[in-house]
């Protein structure tokens, strides 16, 4: 029994590593200067126009009336960023929840409280649930 077990180990490790030879190598090259230019350039104008369409969604204008910041004072700061500012901050609003994420806070808050509650169910400090048992020690 352990021959066969041994031969099926081995024929699956031989294959495993002749997959290997299969994947390409990660090549890097360097990117030209002109390269970059033209795309920055392009890429900062339409970031920017981004940045200033959000500036003019109405929650956000209601947002910045609720901190006593004019939109127009908002709109000549983004005017003022330099291109690594706004391309940030462009990253930042397009990573942003849609709505905000406070319920999902607070299930991820639930979630975490069940597992350690559990865990320590099982590992016999608590006995909070009734379908736990605790591991013998």
């Amino acid at each position: 029994m352990w021959i066969t077990a041994r031969k099926c180990i081995a024929a699956l490790l031989i294959l495993s590593l002749s997959q290997l030879s299969i994947i390409g190598a990660a090549q890097a090259t360097m990117i030209g200067t002109e390269t970059v230019a033209a795309t920055s350039g392009a890429d900062v104008q339409s970031r920017r126009a981004h940045v200033l369409s959000f500036l003019d969604r109405e929650d956000v204008v209601r947002q910045f009336d609720q901190l006593g910041v004019s939109p127009v004072e908002a709109k000549a700061r983004v005017a003022a960023m330099s291109d690594e500012e706004l391309l940030s901050l462009a990253d930042r609003i397009d990573q942003a929840p849609a709505g905000g994420d406070a319920i999902g806070a607070i299930i991820t808050a639930a979630v975490l409280v069940f597992i350690v509650l559990l865990i320590t169910d099982i590992l016999g400090f608590t006995k909070v649930f009734s379908f736990t048992r605790a591991i013998k020690r």
